[in-house]
């Protein structure tokens, strides 16, 4: 019934029938032969149909979450006791920042822990990757915490706290960012971004309407137009760009400073897995000396 089981929790990830057998190598026939068999073995329907789509029925939303716990547990009684022992893929996803700044250290540690451990970075904004754990395309991912609600199947944890700064070219005189974001041209982190919506949200607080010359979503992108004098801009004090020592002067925003929340995310029925929590406590050992690191500098 194993089989049926995760049938199921294919079909409920990725709408149809169609869909999910096309993602688990099954013909749509046989999907649907699983999900019969599964239903009749239950005595209920975990489905409404109609259309092309399937909803859940009241009972299938019932016994989702049991089928991904019953899941998640034959897939623990598998695992290893020790983690130098494990063997396979993982996949982690992650924003750039996160790619160029904590894992290359944190990785690290991983290999030394669990040597036969295979691991595939995939990239991605943070919304994305929000959509790819949820579908099961990765096993947790590094993201920008949303202003929404996550999935009610996906957990968190909080990571990492990103100052935001206001970068200038080295030959910009001054360090109050307030007069400088009116007086400077500004280059925008993205304003449909998780991080930029950030920004967007201190500029009308602050009242400021900068005049914008350029928008784009790389932070390292950014940091490259301000060395190059095109401007200034606020960015979160994350990433290659401070490993570099970019040629820009840093100003802190004081009081009114805001930061991005970087987190943890992964499936509900995975949290408690052996291989995750190593991650998870990995990944939280690395972030914690690199905040020790990246104490917001003074201005020049």
């Amino acid at each position: 019934m194993l089989r049926e089981l995760k049938t199921f929790v294919a079909v409920t990830q990725y709408g149809t029938f169609a869909a999910a057998g096309q993602r688990i190598g099954l013909t749509q026939s046989a999907v649907s032969a699983q999900m019969r068999i599964l239903e009749n073995a239950l005595g209920i329907r975990l489905f409404d149909r109609s259309g092309r789509s399937v909803m859940l029925s009241a009972a299938g939303n019932r016994v989702l979450p049991m089928a991904e716990e019953i899941l998640s547990i034959f897939a623990r009684m598998s695992q290893p006791n020790n983690v130098s022992e494990y063997r396979g893929v993982v996949k982690i996803g992650a924003i750039s920042t996160i790619q160029s700044g904590l894992l290359p250290e944190v990785l690290v540690g991983i290999q030394q822990l669990a040597p036969h451990l295979e691991t595939r970075l995939v990239p991605g904004v943070s919304f994305n990757l929000l959509s790819m754990v949820e579908t099961g395309d990765v096993d947790l991912a590094i993201t920008i915490k949303p202003s929404f609600s996550l999935a009610k199947e996906l957990w968190s944890e909080t990571l990492l706290r990103e100052p935001y700064v206001l970068i200038v070219p080295q030959d910009v005189t001054g360090d109050d960012a307030r007069a400088l974001l009116r007086e400077q041209p500004f280059v925008r982190y993205d304003r449909t971004s998780f991080g930029g919506r950030l920004v967007s949200q201190f500029l009308r607080e602050q009242r400021i309407e900068p005049r914008q010359i350029l928008e784009l979503d790389e932070i390292e992108a950014i940091v490259r137009m301000v060395e190059n004098r095109l401007g200034i801009a606020l960015v979160p004090l994350s990433g290659q760009w401070l490993k570099r020592h970019a040629k820009v002067r840093v100003i802190p925003l004081q009081a009114a400073t805001f930061y991005r929340e970087l987190i943890i995310v992964m499936r509900h029925a995975n949290r408690r897995s052996s291989l995750h929590m190593m991650l998870t406590r990995c990944l939280s050992e690395g972030a914690r000396a690199l905040e020790s690191d990246h104490q917001a500098p003074s201005p020049d």
